[in-house]
């Protein structure tokens, strides 16, 4: 998406509200609107607004519509999915192990380690120089004390996709009781998550990820997962999730996936040869370039992550940010800027490599002249900074 000023490389931070969701959102308010907990006609028309949107949900996850949990976002998705199974679990048997990815986003780590508060044991899981899972490091860890293992299908950093079905099945072989959750907020726009998700018990989405609007969200529970809920009040969402619906949300985030689903064939191998022309351009024109993620390993067509030596990440980001081009170091959820990235420390990239890091993200709306614009402007200001470093 190229404007006069703007180039705009941060889709993994959050995407543009579509027009086509933003319509949808707006035919909401054409009529009165209640709550849909109610009984007269302006509730019922809320009701049947957000059971549509719950069968749209799930039909995109391939899940049926009674699993869908709508929620404030990927965050609290995350939250409800670690900290309710495990909370659930520990009640029922007495005795718990939480296990998460070294690479899993802030939101599903920070749920993890509360955990521990709990009297529960939290184990991280480590993943190699590609920044994957270790498969024998999971098996070696898991028990049948696991309740939760956590591991996200694509990073948010790196674009790496996770190997799910073998994480599944593992699972399934040496602790046949833990829930396995996967963080899919990443991978919505680009995988088939009825695909690669299917064998989890519990799958989180974020609407604004996938050109749907901010604060709203999903979780599928499966039927065998045991929830307690983080938040109370009028039991709604079948007692998982209380409070009063967002109907317009709801709404957004359907048909946001509903574009989704229907562009995905087409706009993903657009978008990984726009990104292919990207990588291939700034690591030949900025000497010192470093692609963080190896080839050969599968990354989700939108993801760009690369490594500037003599350049430090902020600096690098306010610059570009003043040409016109928007891009951003990691974790859009980091507590600080400057921070270093736990991803890339799990990864091992050496601290000083990992300084420059840059994270360069297309989305359904990327053109090559977005790519051509960023191809221009990226490397001139990589060498002013080296000029005054």
């Amino acid at each position: 998406m190229t404007t006069a000023a703007t180039t705009y490389l941060d889709h993994a931070a959050t995407t543009p509200l579509r027009p086509e969701v933003a319509a949808a959102m707006a035919e909401v308010h054409s009529a009165p609107l209640g709550n849909p907990t109610g009984s007269h006609p302006p509730a019922q028309r809320a009701r049947r607004l957000l059971e549509e949107a719950r069968d749209e949900v799930a039909a995109f996850l391939g899940r049926d519509p009674g699993d869908v949990v709508f929620t404030s976002g990927g965050t609290e998705s995350a939250n409800l999915a670690v900290l309710g199974t495990a909370e659930a679990a520990l009640r029922e048997r007495g005795d718990a192990v939480v296990l998460y990815s070294a690479v899993e986003h802030p939101a599903v780590r920070e749920s993890a380690r509360a955990t521990a508060a709990a009297g529960m044991e939290v184990r991280e899981l480590p993943v190699d120089g590609r920044g994957m899972l270790d498969p024998d490091a999971l098996a070696r860890a898991l028990s049948s004390r696991a309740v939760v293992v956590a591991v996200m299908t694509a990073n948010n950093e790196t674009g790496v996709v996770q190997p799910m079905a073998e994480v599944v099945q593992a699972v399934r072989r040496r602790a046949p009781r833990a829930m396995v959750f996967t963080d899919a907020v990443q991978a919505a726009p680009w995988l088939d998550l009825d695909e690669v998700t299917g064998g989890a018990d519990l799958v989180s989405l974020s609407a604004h990820k996938v050109g749907g609007p901010v604060g709203t969200g999903a979780l599928a529970v499966s039927p065998q997962a045991a929830l307690t809920p983080r938040q109370f009040g009028g039991g709604q969402e079948r007692e998982r999730r209380s409070g009063t619906q967002d109907v317009v949300g709801a709404v957004g985030l359907a048909a946001a996936l509903r574009l989704v689903a229907a562009e995905r064939p087409a706009a993903a191998p657009r978008v990984a040869a726009l990104r292919d022309r990207l990588a291939e351009g700034l690591l030949a024109a900025i000497e010192g370039a470093h692609r963080t993620v190896p080839a050969g390993v599968a990354v989700l067509p939108g993801h760009l992550h690369l490594c500037l030596s003599g350049v430090e990440r902020e600096e690098l980001l306010v610059a570009l940010g003043a040409e016109g081009v928007c891009a951003s170091g990691g974790s859009s959820c980091a507590s600080g800027a400057l921070e270093a990235s736990p991803v890339l420390a799990a990864m091992g990239l050496a601290p000083g490599l990992a300084a420059g890091a840059i994270r360069l993200t297309l989305g359904y709306g990327t053109t090559d002249a977005d790519v051509d614009r960023a191809l221009a402007v990226v490397p001139s200001v990589v060498a002013a900074l080296r000029r005054t470093a």
